[in-house]
């Protein structure tokens, strides 16, 4: 009965028009529908990923929240109304305009609108990238992961781990406070930071080349003041990526090479090297908050800390060891 995956998320904006322009031709998505009533753009075969609708203020609209099926629906829906968490069912036509088989609506202790849904519709028609990229890394890990800040995290953190059904995959302490938290394979799909006022941080989609990336990051630059974040690797889920400021003023993190977690072995833990191993030289933030990040990186760099490059099968090429000192390496590690 547990969330499996993020399956969409709506956004409320000023002007569509910047949405279009960054969505496709930055992001890569394809705009498969666009009206005065809203833009709808897919990432892969589903009908719609991202959902953006007129409005006087920018901001998240909904989070589409996946479970398995109807049955999972109906319990997990019974466990919120238990807990005392007001559930409303949507209608036929709320999922049809979702594209969703059906749908149980609640708040979570932000405000933030959860559509928990199954059944979401796939198309055999082929996926059309709104510029030339590789592809968006989704399926079973869902569309990405979503970012929350919280003044309180011991208020937010038991809706979605004790109702919703999310595992702890780690914490970080310092620089900030902040939990990142898995519902399938993919390293985090939601992630909580205390912060002074409750928000949408980030959300994240994944590319399938480095090189989709290191494209993005060339259009952003040309663009002022568009890169919040510079290129940088994370140290838990050990993604490449930068942070984008999206037309609603959150920010868009763009990246490569995510970490896969074995939800049923898993073991939380404290992450203690700070958020990056190298660059993610945050451009709008505080500069106490920039001084401490850098201050980790330093530490983590001076320690030799490193992750393992994650690739896909057919996506890399293994070279050949041209140095007796590192053959000799790789084979040590391998007894």
């Amino acid at each position: 009965m547990a969330v499996q995956a993020l399956g969409y998320v709506g956004l409320h904006a000023r002007s569509l028009d910047d949405w279009v322009a960054f969505g496709a031709q930055l992001l890569g998505m394809q705009l498969a529908e666009r009206s005065r009533a809203q833009l709808v753009f897919r990432m892969d075969d589903r009908r719609q990923r991202l959902l953006v609708t007129p409005d006087a203020a920018d901001g998240p609209a909904f989070f589409g929240w996946e479970v398995a099926d109807a049955a999972a629906l109906d319990a997990l829906a019974t466990r919120l109304e238990d807990a005392g968490v007001p559930v409303m069912r949507g209608d036929a036509a709320l999922c049809a305009q979702r594209r969703v088989a059906g749908m149980a609506v609640c708040t979570d202790p932000l405000g933030n609108r959860i559509e928990l849904v199954h059944g979401c519709e796939s198309t055999t028609e082929p996926f059309l990238p709104g510029r030339c990229i590789s592809g968006f890394r989704t399926g079973a890990l869902g569309m990405g992961h979503a970012v929350l800040l919280v003044p309180r995290l011991e208020a937010v953190l038991p809706f979605y781990t004790g109702l919703l059904g999310f595992r702890v995959s780690d914490f970080v302490l310092d620089p900030f406070k902040a939990y990142f938290l898995h519902c399938n394979p993919r390293h985090h799909s939601l992630a909580l930071i205390e912060g002074p006022a409750p928000r949408l941080h980030h959300l994240m989609v994944e590319c399938f080349s480095l090189d989709d990336v290191g494209q993005g990051y060339d259009l952003a630059l040309a663009q002022e003041g568009r890169v919040a974040t510079t290129l940088g690797r994370h140290t838990n889920d050990w993604m490449t990526s930068f942070y984008a400021t999206t037309p609603g003023g959150f920010l868009m993190e763009y990246g490569w090479g995510g970490r896969a977690v074995d939800p049923a072995t898993w073991v939380p833990r404290e992450e203690t090297h700070g958020p990056s191993l190298w660059g993610h030289e945050r451009l709008l933030a505080p500069p106490a908050l920039r001084e401490a990040a850098a201050r980790l990186r330093m530490e983590a760099a001076a320690q030799g800390v490193r992750a393992p490059v994650q690739v896909l099968a057919g996506n890399h090429t293994l070279r050949r060891g041209e140095c007796a000192w590192w053959d000799a390496a790789v084979r040590d590690a391998a007894d």
